[in-house]
């Protein structure tokens, strides 16, 4: 079975930073591309960022110059530093991973998603 685990939400000032985590456990062969997309109520999930295993990134422009994504390809994890943060930025923050995970003897191609991590940017 494989595994998102996200660490690093909470509240924070507009203004301020904060770091997420997200690292990925299990029978994982290899992960494609690793990523970061957010839901406020009632609203789709949207993309945040993503970066590929040799680190190429794409950014929503809503974040682009604020929020950098970064992974660790020997620890399956994935990061998001998050700076100048505003109130627009609270959100549940959604760790993603497009990977083969390992079935046996067959590599199996899966999207999984962490159960998420609340960010609230507030005064």
């Amino acid at each position: 079975q494989v595994q998102l685990v996200e660490s690093g939400g909470g509240l924070v000032q507009p203004g301020g930073s904060l770091k997420l985590s997200c690292k990925g456990s299990g029978n994982i062969f290899s992960i494609k591309i690793m990523g970061w997309y957010r839901q406020t109520p009632g609203n789709q999930r949207e993309l945040v960022a993503t970066i590929t295993t040799s680190g190429a990134t794409n950014y929503a422009d809503s974040v682009k110059g604020r929020f950098t994504i970064s992974r660790d390809n020997a620890k399956n994890a994935v990061y998001l530093q998050m700076d100048s943060l505003e109130p627009e930025d609270t959100a549940v923050y959604y760790c993603y991973a497009d990977l083969l995970r390992t079935n046996g003897d067959i590599l199996e191609n899966m999207d999984y998603w962490g159960e998420g991590t609340l960010v609230t940017v507030s005064a």
